[in-house]
């Protein structure tokens, strides 16, 4: 037999559950020290990375960290994409995320103006990655490829 959630009148009741329950989940996290560096299209107010227990954050690797940017945006858009980048001695190196989309990591499009976002997303870590301090250079776009985020924070990949 099939739980309740599966059945579609309680479709819905059960998508707000599952949303309430992690956003209960991230209440608990830290807020993590970032610089904008360049957010034309919003404002970013929070930024969390869970586990993260100090900073800059300890990335295990062959482990995922959830990352939620909680913003407001300044222009409408139909989509979002994120860009990631790891810095190096000031050279940026694309970091692969699975989800690239915006619109399919918490964010409801299209975006509006003057409205907030929860935009959540996975960092991995992969084992074959450095032992390295590095900055972290994350980028959300709207339709124009304007940055409706970009922020940086610090990390550190350990074993």
């Amino acid at each position: 037999m099939l739980s309740p959630c599966f059945k579609d009148r309680n479709m819905d009741i059960c998508t707000r559950f599952v949303v309430l329950f992690c956003l209960m989940g991230l209440t608990c996290a830290v807020p993590v020290k970032f610089i904008d560096c360049g957010s034309s299209s919003g404002k970013v107010s929070i930024v969390d990375i869970d586990p993260c227990a100090s900073q800059p954050c300890q990335l295990q690797k062959g482990q995922a960290y959830s990352v939620n940017v909680t913003f407001s945006s300044a222009v409408d858009s139909q989509t979002s994409k994120a860009v990631v980048h790891g810095i190096i001695a000031g050279v940026p190196i694309p970091f692969p995320i699975p989800i690239e989309d915006g619109c399919k990591s918490g964010i409801q499009c299209p975006i509006q103006k003057q409205q907030n976002y929860h935009y959540l997303n996975s960092l991995p870590v992969k084992k074959e990655y450095p032992a390295i301090k590095l900055v972290v250079e994350w980028e959300l776009r709207d339709d124009n490829k304007q940055d409706l985020f970009c922020i940086r924070f610090p990390v550190q990949i350990v074993s």
